[in-house]
């Protein structure tokens, strides 16, 4: 099957196991591009984008460390063939709906109507790509459906809740303080207070649920060792 299949039937939820078992070097270059291209876009017109920003490796750095964390989170379920390579193939892959940030909306539209489709991008992206997620967890790990949503929300809240310590709380106090002009980024920074808020919220049941899971198999592989012996 060629890449640009394998990206299509990902991307519209129909890729199977199989299919990510046979991930390999070309998808990882194919997710590693399209990354890096994505990195570039979304920060091509913004001065105050930093270099690593504009050039779009912080974006290929960002999806190593993602991966890390999705592939360590996992690894306590002892997943058939779990491999970090495969990890990070698929979120390389799930990087090309992000190409919509890339669309300079503020050239051709107002301020106002740019702010309210970028934050239509912001939050169509961010489903999509959870959602692709969701079904990760559901096909390649194979678990049930509230496993699939603890242990999928587990790393997005981590995420969140830090970013929010170290950098969105400035950008919620000048907007709740009215402390700056509004700008086109606005709505978009009410959208991440809004997410930041329910993360804050998920994060506690969510890991009670992921901790319950572990220590369950745990349990329930220690009593198939017991009547094996």
């Amino acid at each position: 099957m060629s890449i640009t299949k394998t990206i299509i039937r990902l991307l519209t939820f129909q890729i199977e196991r199989d299919e990510m078992l046979a991930f390999n070097h070309r998808h990882f270059i194919a997710g590693l591009i399209g990354t890096w291209l994505v990195g570039i876009g979304r920060y091509w017109d913004d001065p105050g984008a930093k270099l690593l920003q504009h050039l779009g490796l912080g974006s290929v750095i960002y999806i190593f460390c993602l991966a890390a964390f999705i592939w360590l989170i996992i690894l306590p379920f002892k997943v058939e063939k779990w491999s970090y390579f495969r990890v990070l193939t698929f979120v390389g892959l799930t990087s090309f709906p992000a190409l919509l940030y890339a669309i300079p909306v503020e050239r051709f539209l107002s301020k106002a109507a740019a702010s309210q489709l970028n934050v239509l991008f912001l939050a169509s992206v961010a489903t999509w790509r959870l959602c692709l997620l969701f079904m990760f967890m559901r096909k390649y790990c194979l678990f049930p459906s509230h496993l699939v949503f603890s242990v999928a929300l587990l790393p997005v809240c981590v995420i969140v809740n830090i970013l929010s310590v170290l950098n969105l709380e400035r950008a919620v106090f000048e907007i709740m303080g009215g402390l700056r002009e509004n700008t086109a980024n606005d709505n978009a920074y009410f959208v991440l207070l809004v997410i930041t808020v329910i993360s804050y919220i998920l994060i506690l049941p969510v890991l009670a649920v992921y901790i319950y899971e572990i220590i369950e198999r745990q349990r329930r592989r220690n009593k198939k060792k017991q009547k094996g012996l």
